[in-house]
């Protein structure tokens, strides 16, 4: 993924559109794509901000909210498997998501991985 931007050069950049440059004529002259100039100026226009968006993020584990479901079911069977462990809380209407979902809540919960099979 590429770098954003820097400040200045974003604040140039909007410095020539206002005075009458189009966003292309712009990126030409700073040598930077169109798309990133184009861009820059929806934003500058939608937010009032040179800033740029924030890139990545923290996503939500698709399973939080039910850590008490998977601790029972790896207390109640001594060899759980992680489809069993997927089976289950699909079962009751929850999405488990893949294997590797399964296995990094469990991880995530500290459940021994010598419990599971």
């Amino acid at each position: 993924m590429a770098a954003p931007l820097s400040q200045d050069l974003r604040h140039r950049l909007m410095q020539a559109v206002e005075a009458g440059s189009s966003a292309r004529e712009a990126a030409r002259r700073f040598a930077v794509s169109e798309s990133a100039a184009i861009k820059l100026v929806r934003r500058v226009r939608k937010t009032g901000s040179t800033a740029p968006a924030r890139i990545g993020g923290y996503r939500k584990p698709l399973l939080a909210g039910h850590e008490t479901l998977l601790r029972e079911l790896v207390a109640a069977k001594g060899n759980v498997t992680l489809a069993e462990i997927k089976t289950e809380p699909a079962a009751r209407g929850i999405e488990a998501g893949c294997l590797a979902t399964n296995w990094h809540m469990l991880r995530r919960l500290g459940l021994s991985h010598k419990k599971i099979a």
